[in-house]
């Protein structure tokens, strides 16, 4: 069985960089949409990113929510946060120590935690492809909805790719792969492509879908989520 949730936006996808330092950049994703009358639907999504880079360190913090009502009811809600500290020994290669967060009630997950270090390798730096790699052991601690909590050890792994099309055009395609090392069966995947079409300097078309896979879902829940979000971004 598969689960699909689309998220319709009017403005999504609000990039806006901080001043945060000279070595500093951010980014903030916002999208909402509201509908009254015959339906009556309301939704949001909210995404950023902040990167910090003093060399050799390079500091990032993330978050994302989607949350949607229909008719007075909850329809959608998702919370995610992350925060990463990597230590660059080449230009190419590093260590790093995560740390995330991920609720999502409409999956059966009430909490879950995940933390640990990792290494991770530039295998490709070109001026319009890049392709890295990382792999990471991490300590995991979730409560479900039905409140059965767990503790155990698992393997990450992540690839991310991106490519530019002309001077701003970019597609991008990240994985990620968490498998529980006391439970076979238990693995989950997380894979996100996206699109982003420039239309002036500042203002841009961005597609993204991303695709939710559990082995092991909670008992009474589906494998698999989809998500798609639409919108315009906005640089400054």
């Amino acid at each position: 069985m598969i689960g699909l949730r689309v998220v319709p936006l009017t403005v999504a996808g609000l990039a806006l960089p901080l001043a945060l330092a000279a070595q500093g950049a951010g980014t903030l994703d916002l999208g909402f949409i509201h509908a009254s009358g015959n339906a009556n639907v309301t939704s949001f999504n909210l995404g950023e990113k902040l990167t910090w880079r003093l060399a050799p360190w390079v500091f990032t913090q993330t978050a994302k929510a989607l949350y949607g009502t229909t008719e007075g009811t909850t329809t959608t809600e998702s919370y995610e946060a992350g925060a990463r500290a990597e230590y660059r020994i080449t230009p190419r290669f590093g260590a790093f120590a995560l740390l995330s967060y991920q609720r999502d009630p409409f999956a059966g997950v009430a909490v879950r935690w995940g933390a640990g270090p990792g290494l991770a390798y530039t295998v490709v730096q070109a001026p319009r492809d890049t392709l890295s790699v990382d792999a990471a052991l991490t300590a995991q601690r979730e409560r479900s909805t039905a409140n059965v909590k767990q503790s155990f050890t698992a393997a990450r792994t992540g690839l991310l790719f991106r490519h530019r099309f002309g001077a701003a055009a970019v597609f991008s395609q990240a994985l990620e792969w968490i498998a529980n090392l006391e439970t076979m069966d238990d693995q989950r995947l997380n894979a996100e492509t996206a699109l982003t079409a420039p239309l002036s300097r500042q203002i841009a078309l961005r597609v993204s879908y991303l695709i939710r896979f559990d082995n092991l879902p909670e008992p009474g829940f589906e494998r698999t989520d989809r998500i798609l979000t639409t919108g315009v971004q906005i640089a400054f």
